[in-house]
């Protein structure tokens, strides 16, 4: 999954960095844009949360950029701030299952390789008509699909070495008849992740945080505060949700920063209302999540149609301007093309933004529900260097990035 996703990704940055080589670059919503949205979620919470976050609104503003340095430290960050769900079905993409658990075992492959080197491959039973047309397919119940994940796939999902143990498997699920009929190992091939993950992983960051609100370690609430409201951001562009991410399918390279970065940078300051009203409590935050990738999604056939037909008839030689940026001149779209655009968007940019920080304010506020209402009253405020962020903040300055550059 992981060389497969570094490999697309070498070739497609090296083919953007041929033709957009001089065209600035900022990651997601930009620097700008994250610690934006987590700085003015803080003023949604109501009062019994707002004095803790206050008091600690600086670490929540310059820590929301965490997840993005975090890709170039990482492998495994990247596929965490998208998902291309129209590379697996469209709208409303009812093929692709909602729990983490089905999504991965749906389009994975295990490949059990016999000890004369045949190769057989065999497919999860459920959801899977037209592939098991072709594979065999194990012998478990599709109802197992969470426990057989826990007990085989999360404890390797994060390693080199996917392989499973056939005689566990079998041990555990094939009391009355082999899950498969063979011994020795099967490789898992995950299909899925490397069209991002982004929904999912909100679930699992949610869960975190409740627990960490039940602990009352302030460091680690902070932290973990600060980086699901970047991923709640991402979740909020439409361009994190469609495998056509920086508009390469449509002969639109570049769209992914000039809608999420250069557009706020210009306009937001001066003209966004961030303050979109008190926090709310989440009942299903699983649901949520997705809710908020669909109705993204819904934006995008806007956010490509306008840009396309915007460049056909606006002056060519007044797309692009050059500005200074530290101490060196840059090529980006300028002031008035990308006023023409934001204009064509009709508030947009703006809607996703602050949807974005009513969306964070409200995670951070139900986790805490979540969590009985703990008093965080009396915990100390960090400082925002702290959390082993030099390390981070080493391998993000040398510029080594996993994974694609969605954000080009």
């Amino acid at each position: 999954m992981v060389k497969k996703t570094i490999l697309k990704a070498t070739i497609f940055i090296t083919l953007v960095g041929i033709l957009t080589s001089s065209i600035v670059v900022s990651p997601d919503w930009g620097f700008y844009g994250h610690r934006k949205i987590n700085r003015m979620a803080v003023f949604s919470l109501p009062p019994y949360l707002i004095g803790f976050f206050k008091s600690n609104i600086e670490y929540i503003t310059e820590h929301s950029v965490d997840p993005d340095k975090r890709r170039y430290a990482t492998k495994f960050e990247a596929v965490r701030h998208y998902i291309d769900i129209d590379h697996w079905d469209v709208y409303p993409f009812d093929k692709v299952p909602r729990d983490w658990p089905n999504a991965i075992l749906q389009y994975a492959d295990f490949v059990y390789v016999s000890s004369r080197g045949d190769t057989t491959i065999y497919k999860w039973p459920c959801n899977h008509a037209d592939s098991l047309m072709q594979y065999k397919s194990l012998n478990i119940s599709c109802e197992d699909a969470s426990q057989f994940f826990r007990s085989f796939i999360d404890p390797i999902y994060y390693t080199d070495e996917l392989m499973i143990d056939v005689t566990k498997v079998n041990a555990e699920f094939g009391e009355e008849e082999p899950v498969i009929d063979h011994r020795g190992q099967l490789m898992f091939v995950d299909h899925f992740s490397e069209y991002g993950v982004l929904p999912y992983h909100l679930l699992q960051y949610y869960n975190r945080l409740v627990k960490a609100y039940e602990s009352q370690n302030s460091k680690t609430i902070l932290r973990i505060c600060a980086e699901i409201g970047h991923y709640i951001g991402d979740a909020h562009v439409p361009l994190h949700t469609t495998e056509n991410y920086n508009g390469q399918m449509s002969n639109q390279l570049g769209i992914h920063a000039f809608w999420e970065s250069r557009l706020p940078e210009l306009f937001a300051d001066d003209t966004y209302d961030f303050f979109v009203g008190k926090a709310e409590y989440i009942d299903d935050p699983a649901d949520y999540f997705w809710e908020i990738v669909l109705k993204s999604h819904s934006y995008l056939p806007q956010v490509l149609d306008e840009e396309k037909e915007l460049s056909i008839l606006y002056p060519q030689d007044q797309q692009f301007c050059y500005e200074e940026r530290l101490e060196r001149p840059v090529r980006t779209q300028c002031e008035a093309y990308a006023g023409a655009y934001h204009k064509s968007l009709d508030g947009m940019v703006e809607e996703r933004m602050q949807d974005a920080v009513h969306a964070i304010s409200s995670v951070w506020y139900s986790a805490w529900i979540d969590a009985g209402s703990p008093n965080l009253g009396n915990l100390p405020a960090t400082n925002i260097k702290e959390l082993e962020q030099d390390s981070l903040e080493l391998k993000f300055k040398r510029g080594r990035l996993f994974g694609r550059e969605h954000s080009r």
